[in-house]
């Protein structure tokens, strides 16, 4: 029987990038497993959590829980999400949202399950490359922080990439320094946001790389609006946008 999922996409994602959540399902059925989509669910409740709005935050996570809530069936059926950030949100954060909290099992149930799009498919489909995937240009990748820390993804990314025909990895200094956005950290500190948007988007042109690749369209975004406003030579792509080209 084929693998199935139930797909997260982040509320960012699903109205400003829709394009890389559809890449993400084309990808994954590309390997052969077969996508569900719950169109109830909203957010991880992550923004008021970062925001210090625990008991609002929790709120939100509890409908995360019941709309990703395993089918009786399939208890092991895996949650898979194109951002990393969100995934750090349920796997870390509902931690300290729930402790102590009647919500509890339900919580770690769903946490066991949750996965970011690449360790998903390295870790555990044991797949390494994308059948079909090219795109012709050097690719420089950035760690967010969610997804490093949070998540301890950094090669599953760059094993898919590294796979992808015509594509070339050139590492940029200090690629796991935060690139600035932090959610509302860019909003209350917006001086030291750019400033760090600068500091990542000078080590990727020092590089000479075309594309700016990561498992966050939060970082993308923020890097992309420094990018076109100071109209540099460089194109930001989730990795799924890149495993999706060429087939």
């Amino acid at each position: 029987m084929p693998t199935t999922v139930d797909i997260f996409i982040p509320c960012f994602v699903d109205q400003l990038y829709p394009a890389t959540a559809m890449h993400m399902v084309r990808v994954l059925e590309r390997v052969g497993v077969e996508v569900n989509y719950n169109p109830n669910q909203t957010c991880c409740g992550q923004p008021a959590y970062n925001a210090g709005y625990v008991d609002q935050s929790r709120a939100v996570a509890d409908k995360f829980l019941a709309d990703f809530a395993a089918p009786a069936t399939d208890t092991q059926r895996y949650i898979v999400s194109p951002s990393a950030s969100c995934v750090g949100m349920v796997r870390n954060s509902y931690n300290d949202l729930y402790a102590g909290q009647p919500g509890r099992a339900a919580c770690q149930a769903v946490q066991g399950r949750v996965y970011e799009l690449t360790e998903f498919l390295v870790d555990v489909l044991g797949i390494t490359a994308i059948p079909g995937a090219r795109l012709d240009g050097k690719y420089t990748y950035h760690d967010s922080c969610s997804g490093l820390r949070e998540c301890h993804i950094r090669a599953q990314p760059r094993q898919l990439l590294d796979a992808v025909a015509g594509l070339e990895r050139l590492e940029m200094a200090e690629t796991t320094t935060c690139c600035g956005f932090g959610g509302t950290f860019a909003v209350k500190f917006e001086a030291i946001s750019v400033a760090m948007a600068q500091q990542k988007v000078e080590h990727a042109l020092d590089t000479g790389a075309d594309f700016i690749v990561s498992t966050d369209v939060s970082c993308l975004m923020h890097l992309e609006s420094y990018i076109k406003k100071e109209k540099l030579p460089l194109k930001c792509l989730h990795v799924a946008d890149v495993l999706a080209s060429g087939w």
